[in-house]
């Protein structure tokens, strides 16, 4: 699994500080909605790491919400969220957070109950690969690579801002030491960038360096 999955359940009102965007912008796969009802009927299908329920956001205590959860599933863990006027004192939770508080901490409980990284999910900077499954992901982009692309990006991803020779590249890569066809690897590089660049155009981490090879910027 590339992306953990959060359930989060938030109400709208303007007074309460909102977390879906900030977890977003965290790398998580964040599912919002804005009713208990809601977060039910998609709570199988979602099949979440975790259910944030921002009660203060609903100005409730969230326990009969919570128990609602709990009782649909017992295995996932529940982080509610409090304002303190309608602190919980019996809620079927995992973790209760009283506002105000940082993005950062509620980041640092969720953490501890996602599951452990493979180590088949290679990481540099903002780029993740799954590497028994070929699949690229950056920000909200996924893509599955072919196993020679896989391949090509694993080592650039591994030696990330290094420059990697060509001739490297066709060794390990294409495993021979013939490295005169150039417009094998030209190809194979702009296939890569395609996947994994916003703007291939305008590689924002793929770089060459003419005569020399490539190098991932990260």
């Amino acid at each position: 699994m590339i992306q953990a999955k959060i359930l989060c359940l938030e109400g709208k009102h303007s007074s309460s500080p909102t977390f879906v965007s900030a977890l977003r912008k965290k790398g998580y796969l964040v599912e919002a909605v804005s009713t208990g009802k809601a977060a039910l009927e998609v709570l199988d299908s979602l099949i979440p790491n975790v259910v944030v329920v921002n009660a203060a956001s609903m100005r409730t205590s969230g326990i009969r919400i919570c128990q609602s959860l709990r009782e649909t599933t017992d295995s996932v863990p529940i982080i509610l969220i409090s304002d303190g006027e309608n602190a919980p004192e019996d809620a079927p939770v995992n973790e209760i957070l009283m506002l105000p508080f940082t993005i950062r901490k509620l980041e640092n409980r969720i953490k501890p109950f996602l599951p452990l990284e493979s180590d088949k999910i290679l990481k540099a900077g903002a780029l993740e690969l799954d590497l028994e499954h070929h699949q690229f992901r950056c920000d909200e982009r996924e893509t599955r690579l072919t196993p020679r692309l896989s391949g090509l990006l694993e080592m650039l991803m591994r030696r990330h801002n290094e420059v990697v020779t060509r001739d490297e590249l066709f060794r390990k890569v294409w495993e021979t030491d013939f490295t005169d066809d150039t417009r094998t690897l030209d190809v194979h590089i702009s296939w890569l960038r395609r996947a994994i660049e916003e703007d291939p155009r305008k590689p924002k981490y793929l770089k060459t360096l003419r005569g020399v090879g490539y190098r991932l910027d990260v």
